[in-house]
């Protein structure tokens, strides 16, 4: 179906794709992996119009291509999701369905009627009850992402290309999601999957090719390789390096923040919990079951309608970001770059957001003092850039999401949260995000991570509080931290059996 060979690219003399082939057949899941800057991003805009190669050739269909546009793509068949949406919010999901795909009456006017009953069976297809009249801006992140994967499906597809899909979604969506990616497997679709989740490879797909810095490493059939070879692949280190030592406490840690009985919205119906000083907390959880609107209520991002905070003794029945910064709580949100970074400015400006008064001077900035402290989360965190002055923009996702560590991690004094640290980011970044986060609770912090990665939860914490629909379904800590138990808790949590720790 799809065949590149040593395709090539350069931006501003750099070269980013040095000789990429690989070819995605119909009826097969090809799976396209590599660390964040490894090219993938680049390959899937050539093959998609997006980008003329400088080289190589491109074949579809039977035939010598070179596309002129993304639309010229598309008509031929080839459909991608990328990770980041592009959508209008303040249309409906039908009209962003069939966004430039007019459905007219026989009078030559939009067939809104028929718009919304192709959309409400297009999404049925998929398996979620997504009303097709509502605006898309209401819609949960998740559902945004039905939305987008049902765009591509209103066409004829021959090649679909998902760039990172589950990076908003998990659990039923996501089973969905593979359900219906092999019913067009079995229709003779050509899929190129993007995917930083290792298990998904293994679970979904046929075909492994891995990428590293622009060139090839090599493409294997999916049964002939295991995680630790494709990580070594990728990364050129072991599976089992990703996660820290597991540390051990002689004694319990100190109680640095109690939550009791906190309600917020729907989503939070009287919670209680404990974050000690030096521990990891994980949070963990199905999407939807409440845990990001708790981290948001005890930073105050959202409020508290019962409840309170307590804080070295002190407790807080209203909280609000300034309170909560002030009090040495630090919060990293799941979306980074609506909510976290200042995408128009460069490393410096978001390494000191939160710390403003740190770089001022009689009420002007210091870009002296600025630009230093820069320089040292750089070089502490590992961060990859020209320097201080780089908008982040321009970063990778990996090396935005140190940014924002190194913003929080310099700022919280007591807490640090952590909403979905590794989202999105390559195997090579989550390892050097663990040693920070596991360095930050070996300097005192009380760390709440919320993870929707088993994997990553069982490896990192030395706590995990488990939510189910609003509610604690309970604690687990020491042997009793393993994926089984999280997702008994996670989806029975009501007669799950378990012991919940005290």
């Amino acid at each position: 179906m799809l065949e590149l060979v040593d395709i090539r690219k350069s931006f501003g003399g750099i070269d980013v794709l040095k000789g990429i082939s690989l070819k995605a057949e119909a009826g097969r899941i090809h799976a396209l992996v590599g660390e964040n800057g490894a090219g993938k991003s680049t390959l899937i805009k050539v093959t998609a119009g997006v980008v003329q190669p400088d080289g190589g050739n491109i074949r579809f269909d039977g035939a010598e291509r070179r596309w002129r546009s993304p639309g010229e793509a598309k008509s031929c068949g080839i459909h991608v999701i990328y990770q980041e949406f592009v959508q209008f919010p303040d249309l409906s999901v039908a009209e962003n369905i069939f966004l430039g795909d007019k459905r007219l009456s026989p009078f030559g006017l939009l067939n809104r009627r028929a718009m919304l009953q192709q959309a409400r069976e297009l999404l049925a297809k998929l398996g979620v009850d997504i009303d097709p009249s509502v605006l898309v801006g209401e819609l949960s992140v998740a559902d945004q992402q039905m939305v987008e994967i049902a765009k591509a499906l209103s066409h004829e597809v021959k090649l679909l290309i998902l760039d990172e899909p589950t990076a908003v979604i998990s659990g039923r969506e996501a089973e969905l999601l593979f359900v219906k990616l092999r019913q067009l497997r079995d229709e003779g679709v050509a899929i190129i999957y993007v995917s930083h989740r290792l298990e998904e490879i293994f679970e979904l797909c046929d075909d492994v090719t891995v990428i590293k810095d622009g060139e090839p490493i090599g493409t294997r059939l999916v049964c002939e390789v295991d995680q630790p070879r494709l990580v070594s692949m990728m990364v050129g280190r072991r599976l089992a390096d990703l996660y820290p030592p597991r540390r051990r406490f002689d004694t319990p840690p100190a109680t640095v923040l109690t939550a009791s009985d906190i309600s917020s919205g729907a989503r939070v119906k009287g919670c209680s919990l404990q974050l000690r000083q030096g521990e990891i907390t994980a949070l963990a959880g199905m999407i939807g079951s409440g845990r990001t609107e708790l981290a948001m209520a005890l930073f105050g991002g959202l409020p508290l309608d019962g409840g309170w905070v307590e804080i070295d003794g002190t407790r807080f029945h209203r909280m609000t970001p300034a309170k909560a910064i002030a009090l040495g709580i630090g919060l990293l949100t799941e979306d980074r770059k609506n909510e976290g970074l200042a995408m128009q400015l460069d490393v410096a400006a978001n390494v000191t957001a939160a710390s403003l008064g740190e770089v001022t001077r009689h009420g002007l900035l210091d870009k002296a003092a600025e630009a230093r402290i820069a320089e040292t989360a750089i070089a502490d965190y590992r961060i990859a850039c020209r320097g201080p002055s780089m908008p982040v923009a321009q970063m990778s996702g990996g090396n935005q999401q140190k940014v924002l560590l190194a913003r929080w991690a310099r700022k919280a004094r007591r807490v640090l949260i952590l909403d979905e640290p590794t989202r999105g980011v390559d195997v090579g970044a989550k390892a050097d995000i663990y040693r920070m986060m596991q360095e930050a609770a070996n300097r005192g912090l009380a760390i709440l991570m919320i993870s929707s990665e088993l994997p990553e939860v069982v490896g990192m914490a030395d706590r995990v509080v488990v939510m189910r629909d609003g509610l604690i379904a309970g604690e687990l800590q020491g042997a009793d931290i393993h994926e089984h138990s999280i997702m008994t808790l996670a989806t029975r949590a009501h007669d799950a059996g378990l012991k919940v720790a005290a």
